[in-house]
């Protein structure tokens, strides 16, 4: 029994892992990385999760309405390498943070997050400039 068992688990993974090839993207599959969107709002939530973080604002709109936006970024572990952390962001849920990133090219309230600047002046860069986008 216990051989059938790991035998089926082997064949499932076997069937899965080439779709797992296929869920990692580059931001470019699905952000417009030539246009910047710029957003100031409230923080409202962070996943500090796997494959990618997000952050969630509420931004004003023109007309005073309140829009939900999510944007995403580099995984935890890379931020953690350049010295992010996720007491950066949790910390400063429920204050207003300033957002540059790139929006979702089917115009939805995602984005791709490149930097946040937080209510004490303070940003982060999320992005390194000079890295080649190998995902």
């Amino acid at each position: 029994m216990r051989r059938i068992i790991c035998a089926a688990l082997t064949a499932v993974a076997v069937l899965f892992a080439p779709g797992l090839g296929w869920a990692h993207h580059s931001p470019s599959s699905i952000f417009d990385m030539s246009k910047k969107i710029t957003l100031t709002g409230t923080l409202t939530q962070v996943e500090w999760v796997n494959p990618h973080i997000a952050v969630y604002i509420d931004a004003k709109k023109a007309d005073g309405g309140v829009e939900s936006w999510k944007f995403e970024s580099a995984p935890p572990s890379w931020l953690r390498r350049v010295g992010v952390t996720s007491g950066q962001f949790k910390n400063a849920v429920g204050q207003i943070v300033t957002v540059e990133g790139n929006r979702a090219k089917d115009g939805s309230l995602y984005g791709f997050l490149q930097k946040i600047t937080f209510a004490d002046g303070t940003s982060l860069e999320m992005v390194n400039p000079n890295a080649v986008d190998s995902r």
